[in-house]
């Protein structure tokens, strides 16, 4: 799937109304798409309100890491995150940018959360997501290989290699992100099946 942008600026969103006024926009503040779950930018929102229980619908991009050893690099969460900080999560995962697509998102976010550029991205699924504050339009892709790693501290407490068997005696304990253990549980034999 690839975003489809309107052929000029999308409206901001949530579009204001009688009880609430339009979103006010702070000066270098990060802009999302705001997207129908074909792809299609039907909005722009300030990143704040994506995730500030607005519930509408933004694209990010995930990237799991699996080695010739069949493990899964995974990242521990930074306590600075706004969202489930601490916790273990997919090795990348970001959000898309206005006016980015899902690839140059999926490389931005790779380069700056691990330091890594070079990779073949193979595209596993896109689906919907929703948690308690937001909704996501998530693109799922994986990487083969055993890649130096250079994780950011913004971005990423710390990072290391996982086997199927250990995550799987970790599900349900709180030690991963609830967006994570869904992907894991629909995704795993279709990773290891990419060995």
């Amino acid at each position: 799937m690839e975003l489809v942008y309107p052929p000029s600026l999308a409206p901001l969103m949530p579009r204001p109304n009688v009880d609430r006024p339009a979103p006010e926009i702070l000066p270098g503040e990060e802009m999302l798409p705001v997207v129908e779950p074909t792809g299609m930018v039907i909005g722009r929102t300030p990143r704040r309100l994506a995730h500030g229980g607005s519930m509408l619908l933004h694209p990010v991009v995930h990237l799991h890491i699996i080695d010739r050893f069949g493990r899964l690099y995974l990242q521990k969460r930074a306590m600075t995150k706004d969202l489930l900080p601490g916790f273990w999560d997919t090795a990348v995962g970001g959000h898309v940018g206005y006016g980015e697509y899902i690839r140059e998102a999926l490389f931005r976010e790779t380069s700056e959360e691990l330091g890594l550029t070079r990779f073949n991205p193979i595209p596993l699924k896109t689906y919907v997501w929703a948690g308690e504050k937001e909704r996501e339009l998530v693109s799922v892709f994986a990487a083969v290989g055993h890649f130096e790693l250079k994780p950011d501290p913004a971005e990423v407490s710390e990072g290391r290699w996982w086997d199927m068997k250990e995550i799987r005696n970790h599900l349900g304990k709180s030690v991963f992100t609830p967006n994570f253990e869904g992907e894991f549980v629909q995704l795993r034999k279709m990773l290891e099946s990419l060995l």
